[in-house]
């Protein structure tokens, strides 16, 4: 059945929802409170009336932050190298968007998809961070390629430029190429320019 976005509800994810609500990608149990105490939440999350439907997880931004994995890991989402910029100690990273996740794993539910609900969460996020007199935001954009953007479960630079965030420096991750040509998400002749180009966006907040 076809759900109306229009009852969708968001708010941070605190202690009181883990183990109620899906907590895929956000490491052991211990890290993750950890997190919400340090932070004050660890995800945005979107609920249809009771039913989890869609979370935006963060994290305090770490310049060191590596992903041993790579893209298979979720520190791939704070991982950014030789392009790490220079930010205030409280600054958060924006890391994976689950939207249409009912459910512990990997499902996702279409009737949630591709109706606003990823860009509603980063709207309702960047209020909160600023509510929370956070210094800034950074956040590693995707291709605009929407197989892509999927797969990865992140959002492309226009998302993020279209509020205030600014691009300082973008590459070619080639390994994010190789894996969406081995998964048949896009044509093995794909230009990697334009399948596997992200970067690095950053926006201050004022408090």
């Amino acid at each position: 059945m076809t759900k109306s976005i229009g009852d969708i509800r968001y708010r941070p994810m605190v202690a009181s929802d883990v183990g109620p609500v899906p907590e895929d990608c956000q490491g052991s149990r211990e890290a993750l409170l950890g997190r919400i105490e340090d932070l004050g939440g660890a995800a945005m999350l979107a609920f249809d009336g009771e039913q989890h439907v869609a979370q935006l997880q963060f994290r305090r931004y770490d310049p060191m932050c590596r992903s041993a994995k790579g893209i298979w890991q979720p520190d791939y989402w704070g991982d950014f190298g030789e392009h790490a910029p220079e930010l205030p100690e409280a600054s958060v990273n924006i890391f994976c968007y689950h939207v249409g996740q009912l459910s512990a794993g990997e499902e996702r539910s279409p009737d949630y998809q591709g109706r606003g609900i990823g860009l509603a969460l980063l709207d309702h996020f960047l209020d909160w961070a600023a509510s929370r007199e956070f210094a800034g935001v950074v956040a590693k954009f995707t291709p605009t390629d929407r197989g892509v953007m999927g797969f990865m479960g992140g959002q492309p630079a226009t998302a993020y430029t279209a509020r205030g965030f600014e691009v300082v420096s973008s590459w070619v991750d080639q390994q994010l190429s190789t894996a969406v040509v081995e998964r048949k998400i896009v044509p093995a002749d794909s230009d990697p320019e334009v399948v596997a180009r992200v970067g690095v966006c950053v926006k201050p907040l004022e408090s």
